[in-house]
């Protein structure tokens, strides 16, 4: 189980999160929402190795602490990011840039099974394997974070924004994607702003408002949430 608890997270004088608790349970995929600024990306970060939490906070996986970690041991002890923004390398290929996701040590005696499982995942990638990625668009360029995370071989993959600024069309074939990941086992932690979609394939949600975890429930019970009806589904039930 990836646990956080009682995370606490400052930018100078500014308390971007507030004694946040969440839990993913393995092969569970979660999805975190609010409002921007709220705080959602500061968690994905603090988990990351990214932004260094206050004393007292827990970042644990399996009960054994994350905190203190470089980011990149973090990969190493199955956790990956896909960043708000993508962080894909432009001036490489579709393959390079896959390749160098499989950099972790617990990933490299399984590279060519992942690269297959990417490919198998994302199609068009397998067919444009040379194209510089910078020369791709943005739902492309997304493809190809999410396989390179997926080359790590997390057991838990984190996701900031998948579906900021592509077309509707993009963002049903990439969550039909990641259905397909989670037919493999990984958990996934999501922070989307696309309420509707997300809750369609998570588990469970938690609420988050100006750094605090203000409620938590079911997928299900949150599509009904009268509160999350207003707040981001214009008041439709999903």
């Amino acid at each position: 189980m990836l646990e956080i608890d009682r995370l606490s997270l400052r930018y100078g004088r500014h308390l971007a999160l507030e004694d946040v608790s969440v839990r993913v349970l393995s092969g569970e995929t979660v999805v975190i929402l609010g409002a921007n600024g709220a705080g959602k990306s500061s968690l994905l970060k603090a988990i990351a190795g990214l932004a260094n939490p206050d004393s007292g906070s827990r970042v644990t996986l399996d009960g054994k602490s994350l905190l203190g970690l470089p980011p990149h041991e973090i990969p190493e002890a199955g956790i990956a990011l896909v960043p708000e923004g993508r962080g894909v390398f432009g001036d490489l290929n579709v393959g390079e840039n896959l390749l160098l996701g499989a950099n972790p040590r617990r990933a490299r005696a399984t590279e060519a099974q992942r690269l297959d499982l990417v490919y198998e995942l994302f199609p068009r990638l397998a067919e444009r394997k040379r194209q510089i990625v910078r020369t791709m668009s943005g739902g492309e360029q997304q493809m190809v974070a999410i396989g390179r995370a997926l080359m790590s071989n997390p057991r838990y993959l984190m996701l900031d924004e998948p579906s900021l600024g592509l077309a509707p069309i993009v963002v049903t074939e990439l969550f039909a994607a990641l259905k397909r990941v989670q037919q493999t086992g990984v958990a996934l932690l999501l922070v989307e702003q696309n309420v509707s979609i997300s809750l369609s394939i998570s588990d469970r949600g938690y609420l988050m408002e100006a750094g605090r975890i203000v409620g938590s429930d079911t997928a299900e019970a949150l599509k009904t949430d009268a509160a999350v009806q207003q707040a981001f589904l214009g008041g439709t039930a999903v």
